[in-house]
């Protein structure tokens, strides 16, 4: 077991940031599918214990559960499945309240996610009106982002987006895993982590 994840002293906030995948927008039962899938073609079952460890990570994937394909065959295959899955994405429960409740108190808030923007354009296609609530959607492609989740640079290129760049103390982070939360936590950002409901 880690270390315990340092506490701060807890700060006024002003700035809210969102991830998006298991916290706004339902996907992540979509990669469950996928992957189940492609493991039904070899009689193996992608089981939460599995999809705990590997956070779909091809490789671990294929070496636990002993498929006979490549990292690439796997990765081909799935994203190819992913993309006819993920404009089914429906938003999360009481998220879309949540993000309107924001708006309408003029609390600002935008999203950093690791997705590129083809990825977004995919699941978000069929919830532009919500997403356009948002001052500002970092994605792991923007050219300010030298490197992606779960490196840090993403969410202090989300800070500097806002005028005035806020205190990182008072920026507010909502996420659904935990190495993401350390992350978050090593920015000097106060983090909100909602677990997904099969997280023990």
């Amino acid at each position: 077991m880690g270390a315990p994840l340092p506490t701060p002293s807890p700060q006024l906030i002003t700035h809210l940031v969102f991830d998006m995948d298991g916290l706004l927008l339902d996907t992540e039962w979509l990669y469950s599918v996928v992957f189940q899938e492609i493991c039904d073609c070899y009689e193996k079952k992608y089981s939460w214990d599995v999809k705990s460890l590997v956070m779909e990570a091809a490789q671990i994937i294929i070496d636990i559960l002993q498929l006979l394909m490549s990292k690439e065959e796997l990765v081909e295959e799935s994203q190819t499945e992913l993309k006819e899955v993920f404009p089914t994405a429906v938003l999360m429960s009481g998220a879309e309240k949540f993000i309107v409740y924001l708006q309408k108190h003029s609390i600002p808030f935008a999203m950093a996610i690791s997705s590129g923007s083809a990825s977004l354009e995919m699941k978000a296609n069929q919830h532009k009106e919500f997403f356009s609530l948002f001052s500002h959607i970092m994605l792991g492609d923007d050219p300010k982002v030298q490197h992606s989740k779960p490196d840090p640079n993403i969410l202090l290129a989300y800070a500097k987006r806002f005028s005035p760049c806020p205190p990182m103390e008072k920026c507010l982070v909502f996420e659904d895993a935990l190495n993401e939360v350390e992350v978050s936590l090593a920015t000097g950002m106060q983090v909100v982590m909602v677990p997904d409901r099969n997280l023990s």
